[in-house]
């Protein structure tokens, strides 16, 4: 669940005429405000940041997730609502020649409340995001552990590959076929999804959509 548009004016010039707004990342340039929201059959997320240089943007995000409870020879969904606020950090570039690569950390802290928990409780991790890119290819994945107390775990671990089906100029809006691998860990489990997803980039706009046998997923992005 963490990604989002990037503009591409902390490029170099020519690499802006090679690369079109392609990019999925957790923040934008120096100044922008990001505005993510992510829909998907068990988790759910708006979250904000502002990029307060080209390495770092603060934000606050809210969300809720599910997870399946066993109980006796049935599941039993338990819900859980958290809000939190954010750091990102880029934490290292590659700008090569025709592609970019790019290495990110997100330090969370928050609150978390919701079935079989007692009020609020704290909520916090440091989620670990990677990505290369080119016009036409797209390779990503991440790690996102969130811990509260001794006994709350929801950890996230995805992979994203993908290809665009042609290129096109910047005012143009740009089709991807996307396919993500997620595998999500509780203290009940874990579980994996194969989610095929269509992305479609225009500008500062960024939208996917897909679904897999838990259900539909909704992704979009608004740079500012």
């Amino acid at each position: 669940m963490w990604m989002n548009l990037l503009r591409l004016g902390l490029l170099p010039t020519g690499l802006l005429l090679a690369l079109p707004s392609v990019q999925a990342l957790p923040m934008g340039s120096p100044g922008d405000t990001m505005v993510m929201v992510d829909l998907g059959a068990d988790e759910r997320e708006l979250s904000a940041n502002y990029a307060v240089s080209s390495r770092f943007a603060w934000g606050a995000s809210l969300g809720r997730w599910e997870e399946m409870q066993p109980h006796g020879p049935h599941q039993q969904a338990l819900v859980r609502d958290f809000t939190q606020l954010t750091l990102t950090h880029r934490v290292k570039r590659w700008n090569l020649p025709h592609a970019q690569a790019n290495v990110w950390l997100v330090g969370q802290a928050g609150t978390v409340r919701g079935d079989g928990l007692k009020g609020s409780g704290r909520l916090g991790g440091l989620s670990l995001m990677a990505d290369y890119e080119t016009t036409r290819v797209y390779l990503g994945g991440g790690w996102r552990p969130m811990r509260g107390g001794s006994s709350l775990r929801h950890d996230s671990t995805w992979l994203r590959a993908g290809f665009s089906f042609y290129e096109v100029e910047y005012e143009q809006v740009q089709p991807w076929l996307i396919v993500e691998t997620k595998q999500v860990r509780t203290r009940w489990g874990q579980e994996t999804t194969l989610t095929p997803m269509l992305r479609f980039i225009h500008k500062r706009v960024f939208v996917e959509a897909g679904g897999n046998r838990k259900g539909g997923q909704l992704n979009f992005m608004l740079n500012l």
